[in-house]
């Protein structure tokens, strides 16, 4: 399908994961009947809070997979899942991983990623923040065609400053980033909508971005999902509160705006060259 709509849904998500989930699918039924075909949510979805490895599940044996799985099924969707805390595999590593999950309409897992870029700052006289303290970097660039709402490429919040990455998932299919967030306020009123109009501009591709909103534990969420077009345009943001914003997806848009700009083409890949390893 050429042109279809798509959500971006807006969350507070606190302590009490039960709540988390109930108001996320609250707001999902509400894209569904706005007639989204696909539906995107904001990272650490689920659950923000000090006890990240307690709320870790399997994926897609846990709790939050078959919640969500039943809403895709239920409104015949694909489901963005932002992201959840996923338990570590690894018997040595009790650290999650911060992983986001594509459901498609039969309720299926059809994709799943795992962040790559740990959030690990230090700043003179700052704030010094680890979080590969407490979550397990993935090792895998994951895009997924659909077949039926465009080719998504997939990351996570901190993930959005590392520009190869988008460009490997657009020379490998990408037409959709999907990139949930947590960002604070202090980055993100000066970075985030640069940085998001970059990495569709640069790429040609749309930009689906939601965000947290409210008083985290230790910092103010910056909000603000936005969704862009592959010329850089935002065609839709959030205010400041809860909810859902839609936008129209339209690939052949999308193919018209990387005929008139090639950077893709025009790579010098006789000079450099982009690699997953």
């Amino acid at each position: 399908m050429n042109i279809f709509t798509a959500a971006a849904i807006q969350l507070d998500t606190k302590s009490n994961a039960e709540e988390n989930l109930h108001n996320a699918v609250e707001l999902i039924r509400e894209a569904a009947e706005r007639g989204a075909r696909l539906i995107a949510m904001p990272e650490t979805v689920n659950y923000i809070g000090p006890d990240c490895e307690k709320f870790a599940e399997c994926i897609p044996e846990g709790h939050t997979f078959k919640v969500f799985a039943e809403q895709a099924k239920k409104y015949r969707v694909w489901l963005h899942c932002g992201s959840i805390y996923e338990k570590n595999e690894d018997a040595n590593d009790r650290r999650p991983y911060n992983t986001t999950m594509i459901i498609n309409p039969a309720g299926e897992l059809a994709a799943k990623y795992r962040k790559l870029h740990p959030f690990d700052v230090s700043i003179a006289e700052g704030p010094a923040i680890r979080e590969s303290d407490i979550n397990c970097p993935g090792n895998q660039i994951v895009t997924v065609d659909t077949g039926e709402v465009g080719h998504l490429g997939l990351s996570v919040c901190y993930d959005m400053r590392f520009c190869e990455l988008f460009r490997i998932m657009a020379l490998q299919g990408a037409q959709i980033l999907i990139i949930p967030a947590n960002f604070t306020v202090n980055t993100g009123k000066d970075h985030w909508e640069v940085l998001l109009r970059a990495r569709a501009i640069e790429n040609g591709c749309y930009v689906i971005a939601p965000g947290q909103i409210g008083i985290k534990p230790s910092y103010q969420a910056y909000g603000k999902t936005m969704i862009i077009d592959p010329w850089g345009n935002v065609v839709a943001m959030a205010s400041d509160k809860t909810g859902v914003i839609t936008a129209e997806i339209d690939l052949e848009y999308l193919r018209s705006v990387r005929s008139q700009v090639y950077t893709l083409e025009n790579r010098r890949s006789d000079v450099y060259q982009l690699s997953e390893r």
